[in-house]
């Protein structure tokens, strides 16, 4: 692998991740509605701005797994410190994106140490990499982790090293949905609601509970249940839950970056393009 396909990897994942910002209707996340209210513009502005500060940061992960060849303790030390680094990048750029930036970089790694697999292979390979410890890591405990010890819930480091089973659960939802018609919007956002429906978000439970992430887990099943996003029953309760989590101020963010996840490796494998020569 060349340092080019390093770079189309990365933009790969950037590419995914803005897919996901552009995503409408998203329940209690930013997507473009924002851009006409006042209130919340800057955000999705920033958001959408700083996701093209992470492709440097992904573009070097992808080459230390291309060096190293194998998911070894040392290739996770320095995933750990690539990913501090550009988290201080992406912060200088308007910030977000941390959730997001553990599973790309987890899965970009993944795909360079493994250039032509696809799906369940990429996030096999993830897991293999995330089972290591990252002994170059702070002592402080992040708000996540330290969230995910008071309610025992998986977290993100649980999620990478069961190997993204919820990046799995969206392939799945994109899958059916496209296999049964639905345009790719609906199909996006049925495996979104997939991954809400059964995550333990460490977002939801700092700022809701347990109770709130039950009450938002139910609310995404109810969607599903209903008949999806690309049915009228579904879109009326997918707008209701929307509606409820807006006026609660709560947000999946997990669920979000776990989406860009899903949509990354569903692009797999990416097609490095060389440039024409001169006549």
């Amino acid at each position: 692998m060349s340092s080019r396909e390093d770079e189309t990897l990365a933009q790969a994942a950037v590419a995914a991740l803005t897919w996901q910002l552009e995503l409408s209707p998203k329940p209690g996340l930013p997507d473009p509605r924002d851009l006409d209210a006042r209130a919340t513009r800057k955000d999705h502005c920033s958001l959408r701005w700083s996701a093209k500060a992470l492709a440097p940061g992904l573009a070097a992960m992808a080459a230390a797994a291309r060096r190293t060849g194998l998911p070894t303790p040392e290739l996770r030390a320095e995933l750990g410190a690539i990913g501090r680094n550009t988290e201080h990048s992406v912060g200088l750029a308007g910030g977000g994106h941390r959730g997001a930036l553990w599973a790309l970089g987890l899965l970009v790694a993944a795909a360079a140490l493994e250039p032509r697999a696809t799906g369940n292979d990429v996030t096999a390979a993830a897991k293999r990499i995330a089972a290591h410890q990252d002994r170059r890591a702070p002592r402080r405990p992040s708000r996540g982790s330290s969230v995910s010890a008071k309610y025992g819930a998986a977290g993100a480091r649980g999620e990478a090293r069961a190997g993204f089973p919820h990046v799995r659960r969206a392939l799945a939802a994109l899958d059916t949905a496209r296999t049964a018609g639905a345009p790719e919007p609906y199909a996006r956002l049925d495996a979104l609601l997939t991954v809400m429906s059964t995550l333990q978000d460490t977002e939801l439970l700092y700022t809701a509970g347990p109770l709130g992430l039950r009450h938002v887990q139910a609310g995404a099943r109810g969607v599903l249940e209903a008949g999806g996003t690309f049915t009228e029953a579904g879109r009326e309760a997918l707008s209701a839950l929307d509606d409820d989590l807006h006026a609660r101020a709560w947000s999946p963010r997990g669920s979000g970056g776990l989406l860009a996840g899903a949509l990354f490796v569903d692009s797999l494998p990416v097609v490095v393009r060389t440039p024409a020569r001169a006549a």
